[in-house]
């Protein structure tokens, strides 16, 4: 992002382990002002009541009422769109997003895009990101990784895309799910240019405090 603060990103939930990275992440995004537009497949919907007990609406418009009203985001900061709205500004490269997360990404979600596919509207704005040069971060939550997943990965990797594995590190001493969940979002930031108190920059001393 060449340090500028994105303006516009685009956030993807699937149906990988994870949710909570996803949730959060929209959490700190909608603090610091970006404005975001929300995707989440089917199974997404299963994974988020499993492992948050939050049951995502299934229609856009709830689904967009429900989290601003969470989150305290601004009047038409959020906008949600369903999996099949090819009319969504997303879904074009003449009104793309600054930056896209896929978070938590799915390994099937991760090869379709490397294939080029576009069956739905999170494949499609993640193409459309590729094409128009865009920032894209996967976020995969999978292990062990077989060498289907690994050649994805390079594949997608040499397009352009960033690939962020929700692999937490250790050394800010975590004391809650919460810190370990803020170590990958902090990193996602960090990728967007997007300033947060997530947690303070390696050799510094300042002591890390938590965004609400």
């Amino acid at each position: 992002m060449n340090g500028t603060t994105p303006r516009s990103v685009t956030l993807a939930f699937t149906g990988a382990s994870g949710m909570g990275y996803g949730v959060r992440l929209l959490e700190c995004l909608l603090a610091a002002g970006v404005q975001v537009n929300l995707l989440y497949s089917q199974a997404a919907h299963i994974v988020a009541k499993q492992e948050l007990d939050l049951v995502l609406p299934s229609r856009p418009a709830e689904a967009q009422k429900f989290f601003t009203q969470r989150h305290a985001a601004r009047d038409g900061q959020l906008r949600v769109f369903g999996k099949d709205d090819w009319y969504a500004p997303v879904a074009s490269g003449s009104n793309p997003a600054d930056a896209m997360v896929i978070c938590p990404c799915t390994m099937g979600t991760l090869a379709s895009i490397a294939a080029g596919l576009a069956d739905n509207l999170i494949e499609r704005a993640a193409d459309v990101m590729l094409k128009e040069s865009r920032r894209l971060i996967l976020v995969p939550r999978e292990t062990p990784l077989s060498q289907i997943h690994l050649e994805n990965m390079l594949r997608l990797v040499r397009a352009g895309a960033i690939i962020l594995p929700a692999n937490p590190g250790f050394y800010h001493h975590p004391e809650s799910v919460q810190d370990v969940v803020d170590f990958i979002v902090a990193r996602i930031l960090d990728q967007l240019g997007v300033s947060h108190r997530l947690m303070a920059p390696w050799g510094r001393d300042s002591t890390r405090s938590q965004e609400s």
